[in-house]
């Protein structure tokens, strides 16, 4: 039987949050950049939870984490060579709206056909990814229009009681991660920058 590898979080943490995930439940986790909530991003029953649990409108879509460049061709057309670029030149996260979302629960997806999405480096949002073998829902940890937290005791006792597992990993980390940037890649090659 293979070993683990040594990892900083606890195994059995990572198991039950990609167990939850794959019966169709929601999950309070940290991500590479502020405290998410999360689900398989191809459920469209646990997506449409996320939104009531935000108050948010299912016209404002949510952005999604892969482990890899080669998971973020399984949801989308293609990446404009462009995307590339960034990705090799960039320091912090980066969220890509690109065209084409597909393989994704309908309810993600924007009307015009994009969808935003990240790949994380972060240890455990990486494992989780690899693990579900799926994407996953990402939106930070607040009622819609209220401030992200970005660490853990600054989550609404709201979101924690309205989730269904949340994880142990980091919750006494007290390091104020920011937000990921954000642009919008079109096929036709234009770039528009959303957040910085």
């Amino acid at each position: 039987m293979a070993k683990e590898r040594e990892c900083a979080y606890d195994v059995e943490d990572m198991r039950e949050a990609v167990n939850t995930m794959r019966n169709g439940g929601i999950i309070l986790y940290p991500t590479d950049t502020v405290w998410g909530i999360g689900c398989d991003a191809t459920n469209e029953e646990a997506v449409s939870r996320i939104y009531k649990l935000k108050r948010r409108e299912e016209t404002k879509s949510m952005l999604v984490l892969v482990e890899s460049v080669l998971k973020v061709k399984s949801y989308v057309g293609g990446i404009p060579d462009v995307g590339y670029d960034m990705m090799d030149i960039t320091d912090k996260p980066l969220t890509m709206i690109l065209d084409g979302a597909k393989n994704l629960a309908k309810n993600l997806i924007a009307e015009d056909g994009s969808i935003g999405i990240r790949v994380t480096n972060e240890e455990f949002s990486h494992d989780l990814c690899y693990r579900l073998g799926k994407a996953i829902v990402s939106t930070s940890a607040n009622i819609s229009g209220e401030p992200a937290a970005a660490i853990f005791s600054e989550i609404s006792q709201e979101i924690i009681d309205g989730v269904d597992y949340v994880v142990k990993y980091r919750q006494g980390d007290m390091r104020r991660a920011k937000p990921s940037s954000i642009v919008r890649l079109h096929n036709d090659g234009r770039v528009a920058i959303i957040r910085q």
